[in-house]
């Protein structure tokens, strides 16, 4: 088993706890977690984009000047591709990109992105992440006692607005639950910040 430290609010060790090995402690598969990376943000765009093409354009029926006698090229339609104001060789049109992966090959990269996050230190437990009001200034308070100055994931157990709510004004702070986590915001952040009930549920849904 593995073995990580707890901090407290102050930043001081209070504690350690096991790891298990089959979740943050496996043979990183970057190929994994480049698929599910590549997924992620297919399946977030909008695939909005349209343009016309020479058969959706307005005009172009006549032929715009006689065939011979005028020293220009001979044109047959005003709206071709090659036409000032004509239609969009292979015009893109509205589409999804959204694309399936195996819950497999999922689990690995999530575990991969865990075991990078311990193998490169990385990983911060605390024993719990309680505020009594919200207040942005008390969270990077806590930041800075736990010697956190780049970008992170915090990662509670359970939904708290406060918590949520002091973090959200901070740049570069991400919050989420155990079961919104994934792969690009774990890569994303530099720091994993996690509760110790949080790393105990991680365990309990992916051993």
């Amino acid at each position: 088993m593995l073995k990580a430290d707890i901090y407290n609010l102050k930043g001081d060790v209070v504690d350690t706890m096991s790891l298990n090995e089959e979740i943050f402690g496996i043979e990183i598969s970057e190929s994994a977690m480049h698929s599910v990376v590549v997924q992620y943000l297919a399946n977030g765009r909008q695939g909005t984009q349209s343009a016309k093409t020479r058969s959706e354009v307005r005009g172009g029926k006549a032929k715009p000047f006689r065939q011979k006698g005028t020293g220009r090229a001979r044109q047959g339609s005003s709206v071709g591709p090659h036409q000032i104001g004509g239609g969009v060789a292979f015009a893109p049109k509205p589409r999804s990109y959204r694309f399936s992966l195996n819950k497999k090959l999922k689990r690995l990269a999530l575990k991969s992105a865990l075991s990078e996050k311990f193998g490169t230190g990385s990983l911060v437990i605390l024993d719990s992440l309680k505020l009594d009001e919200i207040k942005t200034k008390k969270f990077a308070e806590i930041l800075n006692n736990i010697k956190v100055d780049t970008s992170c994931l915090v990662v509670l157990a359970d939904r708290d607005d406060t918590v949520i709510k002091s973090a959200r004004n901070l740049p570069n702070v991400k919050t989420a639950l155990t079961n919104t986590i994934n792969v690009y915001d774990i890569l994303k952040y530099d720091k994993f910040i996690v509760t110790k009930e949080a790393v105990e549920k991680i365990q309990e849904v992916y051993a």
